[in-house]
């Protein structure tokens, strides 16, 4: 059997530390908000009730496929891509294929951007690793019009960016959900988190400061890290709820 990501990739390395995936998870969760085609969520009803345990699902689901083989990997592909297609059988209309495409650029960008906020600038190489990963899963899904290595996808990003986000109703629907589920103070974390890892035009929609006291803290972070004391933070982070799953993101 062989394993769907290279066991020597760097991308298991940025999947394999729970640290990263809840920055992913961050990044995504600002993002995901401003896309035009977030009422597809809105419209099964889950999105809405439980904004982040659906999204912590999401990224978990996508760490669960850099993690396995190959065979286990493509069927996980083919049931995300058959529980959309009910729902779009549901709603009689077609998921647009910029909105998988959507996805997947925000899954890229962030694996980077989280990493090289904690850890050290990613090669040019590597870069190509993250991409390559999910340009497999998105052909698996049949997305079509892919860019086919990182420097397109840069570009096809930035047109993503301008022209297929938008702040509306639901996004500020869905960042008063955030807040609600998560308090106050986990809502500041969540957004200061948010203000460090997305790009700019993402930044300008929500009104986002340039800075962040998240970039004050981090050597401090480091530091507990090193002493194997991340864990208190990575619990103030998010609900205790999300224990288990926060734990299981760590892979020794």
């Amino acid at each position: 059997m062989t394993a769907f990501v290279n066991e020597k990739s760097v991308v298991r390395e940025i999947w394999g530390k729970a640290d990263t995936v809840i920055f992913i998870f961050a990044g995504a969760a600002a993002e995901f908000a401003l896309n035009k085609a977030v009422d597809w969520l809105y419209y099964t009803g889950k999105l809405p009730a439980d904004p982040i345990g659906r999204l912590f699902s999401t990224v978990a689901y996508a760490r669960s496929i850099v993690f396995s083989e190959t065979t286990a990997a493509n069927n996980a592909i083919d049931k995300i891509t058959s529980i959309h297609k009910v729902v779009e059988a549901n709603r009689k209309a077609s998921i647009p294929d910029w909105a998988y495409r959507d996805v997947l650029y925000m899954l890229i960008h962030y694996s980077v951007a989280s990493y090289e906020l904690l850890e050290r600038k990613l090669s040019p190489n590597e870069k190509e690793e993250v991409f390559d990963v999910f340009y497999r899963m998105g052909t698996r899904m049949q997305i079509m019009e892919l860019p086919k290595n990182y420097t397109a996808w840069e570009k096809s990003y930035d047109h993503h960016l301008m022209n297929d986000l938008e702040k509306s109703a639901y996004t500020i629907d869905l960042f008063n959900q955030y807040k609600k589920h998560l308090g106050s103070t986990r809502y500041f974390l969540l957004t200061e988190a948010q203000k460090c890892l997305v790009p700019v035009r993402v930044r300008e929609l929500l009104g986002f400061k340039k800075t962040s006291f998240i970039n004050f803290i981090l050597p401090v972070y480091k530091i507990f890290r090193l002493l194997h004391l991340d864990g208190i933070i990575k619990s103030l982070i998010l609900p205790s709820k999300y224990k288990a799953q926060i734990n299981a993101l760590d892979v020794r």
